[in-house]
């Protein structure tokens, strides 16, 4: 990505409180370099964090957008997770999988928002949340998967908890898998699937 010159009024020393319009759409006219330059200003700014997740809602510039997403990464704390969290429901599949993919690399912010998504009234925001838990600590990611089997209703959301058991599952996961076993016997796909993540977890489990 070429550099851009920032504008010193954009600085982050001594920079007022981040203003979306003002900072990322009213001085523009449209200009998606300045856009763009704004964007890289506002890095690593937990002021940034709500206005940044503002402005990836609406930017459609390819080169913005990383921006934006880079910004937060560099905020990473548990307001960049909810900026990036509150797109999970857009039905911008780029955009969910990139809001996806940066909450991964940052699992201690992502973790202050996993709670809330896969108690999510939306089963595609829990199934959603599911990958999310893929780069938690192993044994964050079993409590938080195994919390979500003992309450889950849905078996698409169940069977992306398993997916996710099978690479990251340990002992401690057995109990609640045996549950949504006997709970979806008569589901098609899910036995099985747990079946075969209970084998993996050996007969000490």
């Amino acid at each position: 990505m070429p550099l851009v010159r920032r504008d010193p009024s954009l600085s982050t020393e001594g920079a007022t409180a981040f203003e979306p319009r003002r900072d990322l759409v009213e001085p523009t006219l449209g200009d998606a370099a300045a856009r763009l330059a704004a964007a890289q200003a506002m890095a690593g700014r937990p002021d940034a964090a709500d206005g940044l997740g503002l402005a990836l809602e609406s930017e459609k510039d390819p080169r913005v957008r990383e921006a934006l997403l880079a910004a937060l990464l560099a905020i990473s704390d548990p307001s960049a997770a909810a900026a990036l969290a509150q797109h999970l429901r857009s039905e911008d599949a780029w955009l969910r999988n990139a809001c996806i993919e940066t909450l991964q690399e940052m699992p201690p912010a992502a973790a202050s928002v996993l709670p809330g998504l896969l108690a999510d009234p939306d089963p595609d925001v829990r199934l959603l949340a599911t990958e999310i838990v893929r780069t938690q600590p192993t044994e964050a990611a079993n409590h938080f998967l195994t919390g979500l089997l003992d309450a889950e209703t849905n078996p698409n959301v169940c069977g992306a908890a398993v997916e996710v058991l099978a690479e990251v599952g340990t002992a401690d996961a057995a109990p609640a898998l045996l549950a949504a076993r006997a709970r979806f016997a008569s589901t098609a796909f899910l036995p099985l699937a747990i079946d075969t993540v209970l084998a993996r977890l050996g007969p000490g489990r």
